[in-house]
């Protein structure tokens, strides 16, 4: 005989044909409830993943994985410094750098942004600006002939192309009557980029290192920006390296610098997973009220089984069988719909023919999805608490059936 005999009996109930139909189509639809709600909230989460990942990759495709910087100051030894960092654990490469907030205009447009100096070949080892070039090339950014490179939001904002001239407005160094003189410089704009980011593309331009130094009056460039091979490593990674230095520079990295990004996904994450999981709590719930209506309709069972040696904690045993098998095939369906939706959005998007995200409004043309096991875990874990917690009432309320009570009119 199958042991033990209360997963037998609650298997047997669970599989019998003989319920009544209310109490057959709630336990349909407390397990399909189970399966949508699980299977939604993987998909939803991956999606979550997939644009936090997306957007990591944007704002890191202008910006290192982390920088040492002096506070404004000029780094005079940066050559040497680099050499130094040069075999740090994961280090890709490293890139002097230098900004300026200034003020660009071409009448009678005008914009402010922040102009960054950079060596146009040691750039590459830090960023992917060099792919998001529309037009023209980031190797035409020449020392000494004050070639400018603007975001395409920008250069749309100032109404210039390639070719034109740009008026790049620096606070100066010198004074005039106690008030500060501004220092104007003309540029030729030589190429055009476009990563995605309204931030970055509406308020971004580069000049070459050295036309960065002689307009803010500088030596050297105010700071030292780090690429790793793992990004998520990358705080870790970028201490180690700037243990090779002597103090003096502070550390930044890009946890640091997109902090507010960053943290408001993780909210809208969170928030989301929770209200997702109230589509899991209501099946729940029915769950809940099946396995009262079969206690009730079983009472007359329970007492025989109580009579047959039966005990209170075996009663209970065959209820929660039953319940807690409606959540574990509920949840099984649910993590393998999921799982296999989220694994293919992008699939089902083109064999859809759905265009969720416009490509003529959004960056984004198709929907991101990546999948972490930990996320599946964790779903799948918690459909199974609630099951096992919305039978633990129906299941002591027939624990208490008395069998003398319930055989009294039978």
């Amino acid at each position: 005989m199958f042991q033990p005999v209360p997963v037998f009996v609650g298997l047997r109930y669970s599989l019998a044909r003989e319920h009544g139909f209310f109490v057959s189509f709630i336990t349909w639809v407390s397990l399909l409830g189970v399966a949508l709600g699980v299977a939604i909230l993987i998909v939803v989460l991956s999606v979550m993943n997939g644009l936090g990942s997306e957007l990591r990759d944007r704002l890191l495709s202008l910006s290192a994985h982390a920088t040492l910087n002096a506070g404004g100051a000029a780094i005079v030894d940066w050559r040497q410094r680099i050499q130094r960092l040069e075999g740090a654990p994961e280090l890709i490469g490293a890139a002097p750098f230098l900004d300026t907030d200034a003020m660009l205009s071409r009448q009678p447009e005008m914009s402010g942004a922040v102009v960054r100096g950079i060596d146009p070949q040691m750039e590459t080892q830090v960023s992917t600006i060099a792919d998001a070039m529309r037009e023209g090339q980031l190797s035409d950014l020449v020392a000494g002939e004050n070639r400018i490179v603007l975001g395409r939001m920008l250069a749309y904002q100032l109404e210039v192309g390639l070719g034109d001239t740009v008026t790049v407005m620096t606070p100066g160094g010198g004074a005039n009557g106690g008030s500060i003189v501004p220092t104007l410089r003309e540029f030729y704009v030589v190429g055009i980029f476009e990563v995605g980011l309204q931030e970055l593309d509406s308020g971004l331009a580069l000049i070459n290192l050295e036309d960065a130094q002689t307009l803010r009056g500088l030596s050297g460039p105010t700071g030292i920006r780090l690429k790793f091979d793992d990004v998520l490593k990358a705080p870790q990674l970028a201490r180690e390296a700037a243990s090779r230095l002597e103090p003096g520079l502070r550390l930044r990295d890009w946890t640091q610098d997109n902090e507010a990004y960053f943290r408001a996904i993780r909210i809208e994450k969170t928030m989301m997973a929770l209200i997702l999981m109230l589509i899991v709590a209501v099946a729940v719930f029915n769950i809940a009220a099946a396995l009262v209506m079969v206690v009730s309709d079983k009472r007359t069972d329970i007492a025989i089984l109580r009579t047959l040696g039966m005990s209170p904690r075996g009663v209970l045993a065959v209820f929660m069988t039953q319940g807690i098998l409606i959540g574990w095939i509920g949840t099984a369906i649910g993590v393998a719909l999921g799982v296999a939706v989220a694994l293919h959005v992008p699939f089902l998007e083109q064999a859809l023919d759905l265009h969720i995200m416009d490509p003529d409004v959004y960056y984004i043309s198709t929907i991101p999805s990546e999948t972490h096991l930990g996320d599946v875990v964790g779903i799948a874990l918690a459909a199974l608490v609630l099951t096992f917690v919305a039978t633990i009432y129906p299941s002591l309320q027939a624990a208490k059936t008395q069998p003398a009570e319930a055989l009294r009119y039978d």
